[in-house]
């Protein structure tokens, strides 16, 4: 293998795009098919992590599991469901669980170096910057913890639980809270640089880029906030809450919403470029590679589209709503389902074809204007 997928949204930006895929694309997505991979005891609504070959993933059985194509590796029990996402850093994965606690497992064996318990439970999935474990609780704090001992550095109140995930860049925190607001905080201290106030919970993630905050809101509205002092920039209006969170690049602002569609949006000024309408409510988070935007939707469905004119390219009928944000890294597409399953699609034949080049020949395509 030769990319990760290391968090959820692929990097502490949250920006959903990976700028190193080469295989699937507008042209070869439509040829990908359903390899077997896991089946757990309750739905799959966390999304997966893929380092090194591995795929890590939680499912609401409880569970987080730790597999490939060819086997499964581990399993860790928690004490109730996983719909975190897990974060892979340093050969540690970190994940929250609904019984209210934030846990460090060794990648390798599974086995538990430490957990920390909130005051309810983490849906929120963690961000790992500087080794540095951030995340949020629904007991209302965002929480700094040390990543090798678990210990507690800070943690911020917001006036509500706190199911955002946040995104790090530049020693600042950005994050969404049930109490309306976009937070950026100091990721040293947790002291508040500032705070916007949306209409709403604000259960999207944010992304960041080009010193821009982009978050939905469950008011309908997709806004973008100057990171540094989060004065608002625009916000387009959908025709429901929104609980996706935004991938960015090509310039453009991705994300779904509960009317049931996916929109492309103008990343400066917020205009509409597309929108392209599923069977239901889209909380999933859209992904971006190599031209083409993914994401599942409560029809059941997961969708493969043009990134440049929301053109259908492909999409798979999973057995129950889809509300796991797909990852892509190597070819492959992993994604979850309330049908109990994490799907892997790749090109026919399986992971070993085509051949997939070197690490070191991997280099982003700039051409693309990829949103930094």
């Amino acid at each position: 293998m030769n990319t990760d997928w290391a968090q959820f949204r692929d990097t502490r930006k949250h920006k959903g795009f990976n700028p190193y895929e080469n295989v699937l694309n507008t042209g070869t997505v439509a040829l990908i098919d359903k390899d077997a991979f896991l089946t757990t005891g309750a739905a799959v609504n966390s999304s997966s992590a893929v380092v090194g070959g591995v795929v890590y993933v939680g499912s609401d059985d409880g569970n987080v599991y730790a597999l490939t194509t060819a086997a499964q590796l581990w399993t860790f029990p928690t004490g109730s469901a996983v719909a975190s996402s897990p974060a892979v850093a340093g050969g540690v994965v970190y994940v929250g669980s609904y019984d209210g606690n934030v846990y460090a497992l060794n990648a390798a064996t599974g086995a538990k170096l430490w957990a920390f318990p909130t005051g309810a439970a983490v849906f929120s999935s963690p961000a790992v910057a500087n080794a540095v474990v951030y995340v949020g609780s629904n007991d209302g704090n965002v929480y700094a913890l040390n990543a090798a001992t678990g210990a507690k550095l800070w943690a911020f109140p917001t006036g509500a639980a706190v199911e955002s995930s946040p995104a790090v860049l530049a020693g600042v925190v950005y994050v969404g809270s049930d109490d309306g607001n976009v937070y950026a905080l100091n990721a040293a201290t947790g002291a508040k640089l500032w705070s916007f106030p949306t209409g709403s919970f604000v259960i999207s993630s944010p992304a960041v880029a080009n010193g821009v905050v982009y978050a939905g809101s469950l008011d309908g509205n997709v806004y973008a906030l100057n990171a540094a002092t989060g004065a608002k920039l625009w916000n387009f209006t959908t025709g429901a809450g929104i609980q996706s969170a935004p991938a960015v690049a090509y310039g453009a602002v991705y994300i779904g919403s509960n009317d049931g569609n996916l929109y492309a949006l103008n990343a400066a000024t917020g205009a509409r470029l597309w929108n392209f309408t599923t069977g239901n409510a889209v909380i999933s988070s859209p992904v971006v590679a190599d031209g083409v935007v993914y994401a599942g939707s409560y029809d059941g469905n997961l969708y493969a589209l043009s990134a440049a004119t929301g053109a259908r390219l492909w999409s798979y009928a999973t057995g129950s709503a889809v509300f796991s944000s797909p990852a892509v890294a190597n070819g492959v597409v992993y994604a979850g389902s309330g049908d109990h399953t994490l799907y892997a699609f790749d090109l026919a034949g399986g992971q070993a074809a085509p051949a997939r080049p070197a690490r070191t020949s991997l280099h982003p395509n700039y051409r693309l204007q990829e949103q930094r």
